[in-house]
């Protein structure tokens, strides 16, 4: 499969726009198919390892977004699961006690 083929494919994937396709391209993911049963925090990893820098938290946010796309059938997928955004970090809320 060539690069631009793999592009066209991954980029049917929500929230993936060439940059990502190209980001997820350079790690050997070259179709919606490989993205099936991975861990988009190693995909992550992966990704800034080849990149040389830690890229942004919504890089991460993309890749859960589109291995829970690829596990899931088109009939079963959730409209909400489907928005990178709502694949963030859990925030942690403290509260604090006066002593």
């Amino acid at each position: 499969m060539t690069k631009q083929e793999a592009i066209k494919d991954l980029i049917q994937i929500p929230g993936v726009g060439k940059s990502l396709a190209t980001d997820l391209w350079n790690i050997g993911i070259t179709k919606v198919a490989d993205l099936k049963g991975k861990d988009p925090e190693l995909l992550y990893d992966l990704s800034n390892r080849f990149a040389g820098v830690v890229q942004d938290r919504c890089v991460l946010y993309v890749f859960r977004c589109a291995v829970y796309y690829a596990n899931t059938s088109k009939e079963q997928h959730e409209t909400e699961k489907l928005k990178w955004w709502n694949w963030k970090d859990k925030v942690l809320t403290t509260t604090r006690t006066s002593d």
